[in-house]
């Protein structure tokens, strides 16, 4: 089989040759760029510094070379604009205080402070406030709220809708030249087009503008999406439907260049619940991903991607009923989150991207030993009848042991080969 074959296959919960694998075709299944240089390095691959593509994570580029060592079956197109604001253009260096240089755009503008942490500008303009925060000896930015005083009287629902509109041409040629490039590789194509995450706590503050307006901090909306869901329901509605004119458009552009679409990043779940109650989901997120989901799958091949850290099962009918193909990352540490249960209640309905090593405590604390065997005990249960596609729990971060990420690879690669 093909990478793409391989995928299909997978995601029609049928029995492929090997199970599907991913590192780095999202913002959510990637690898932090010190362990992408560090893998370089064991592969014996070319030297070169790696290239960060989101910033917001310090996510590196998963480059051909690596992802053949890695036997990566999916390619990624991000959107053309980082999580804070720019486009990756015209790389240049940049140093963290250890010493340890990649590369950034040209856009990436940062200032250190004197305590040794880091600050960046949104659309790398520094004549706006900073929206993210590194701190000293830290590995990735948080998002720095910029909260105007709310007064409800004077809410208007188009600042929270500040970064939904009309896709431009620039967008649609630059996600079609991705396409037709990455489909030459031979692997299967996920796309992150935007704006079909309802409520993201990653985008609520908006990191990519100069100067949010509306609901921007992480704890007001929560509160909001119980205390002022009319103004939360009529976002959702109005960015709904310009999602869907955006896929019409995009799809007559690209076709099934594209296998797979991201559409949600919005966590619901906790390590121990989640966010919200059951009823509240269906009644103010689902009626609007439902909407979104039945358009790409009346009009359209592609698959949908919904991800949510924590402890989900509960909400795992709810996701299916909306539509969603795919569940990442399957935080199997989670209470609920047993993958023998997830496997014989929705392993038939859903796909579980995720889920083949837990980062938390397996990938960065275990022996390579136990390494090995969390990844064989999971291909196992996830992989049986298709419907899975390995990668970790969410990205792996930069201080995992190398031996660990090589014991995790050998078991994949001992798995597969025994299928």
């Amino acid at each position: 089989m093909t990478s793409r074959e391989r995928l299909r296959t997978s995601l029609n919960h049928e029995q492929s040759d090997k199970i599907p694998v991913d590192f780095g075709s999202t913002s959510v299944t990637g690898i932090h760029c010190r362990m992408v240089a560090e893998l370089r390095d064991y592969f014996g691959l070319e030297k070169r510094l790696v290239k960060v593509h989101e910033p917001y994570q310090m996510l590196g580029l998963v480059e051909d070379d690596l992802q053949d060592a890695l036997g990566v079956d999916v390619d990624g197109i991000p959107g053309r604009e980082t999580l804070f604001g720019f486009a990756n253009e015209n790389w240049k260096e940049w140093t963290f205080l250890d010493g340890f240089t990649v590369l950034v755009s040209q856009h990436f503008q940062v200032d250190e402070r004197e305590d040794g942490s880091h600050v960046i500008y949104p659309k790398g303009d520094r004549s706006a406030r900073p929206s993210g925060h590194m701190p000293k000896g830290g590995y990735f930015f948080d998002s720095i709220i910029r909260q105007n005083p709310i007064d409800d009287a004077a809410l208007r629902i188009e600042d929270n809708l500040e970064e939904f509109g009309e896709i431009k041409e620039i967008d649609l040629a630059y996600f079609e030249s991705c396409a037709k490039r990455t489909q030459k590789s031979g692997r299967a194509v996920i796309a992150a087009f935007g704006g079909t995450a309802l409520g993201d706590i990653a985008l609520v503050p908006a990191p990519f503008l100069t100067n949010p307006r509306g609901i921007r901090d992480i704890s007001e909306w929560y509160i909001s999406t119980l205390t002022r869901q009319d103004y939360v329901k009529e976002i959702f509605d109005r960015q709904t439907q310009i999602a869907v004119k955006n896929l019409q458009k995009l799809w007559a552009r690209l076709g099934d260049l594209v296998d797979v679409v991201f559409i949600c990043g919005t966590d619901f779940g906790t390590q121990h619940s989640t966010f919200c109650s059951v009823e509240t989901y269906r009644d103010v997120w689902m009626p609007y991903y439902q909407r979104v989901n039945d358009w790409i799958h009346q009009h359209t091949t592609w698959k949908t991607f919904k991800h949510s850290c924590g402890a989900v099962e509960s909400l795992i009918e709810s996701f299916i009923d909306s539509g969603f193909d795919i569940l990442n990352p399957v935080q199997i540490a989670a209470r609920g989150m047993d993958a023998h249960h997830l496997k014989k209640t929705y392993g038939g309905r859903i796909t579980f991207w995720g889920g083949g090593v837990d980062t938390q405590t397996t990938l960065m604390f275990s022996s390579p030993a136990e390494v090995r065997s969390q990844v064989l005990k999971q291909c196992e249960i996830l992989g049986a009848d298709g419907g899975f596609v390995f990668n970790t729990v969410h990205n792996i971060q930069g201080n995992v042991p190398l031996e660990n990420i090589v014991a995790m690879l050998g078991a994949l690669r001992e798995f597969n080969g025994s299928l």
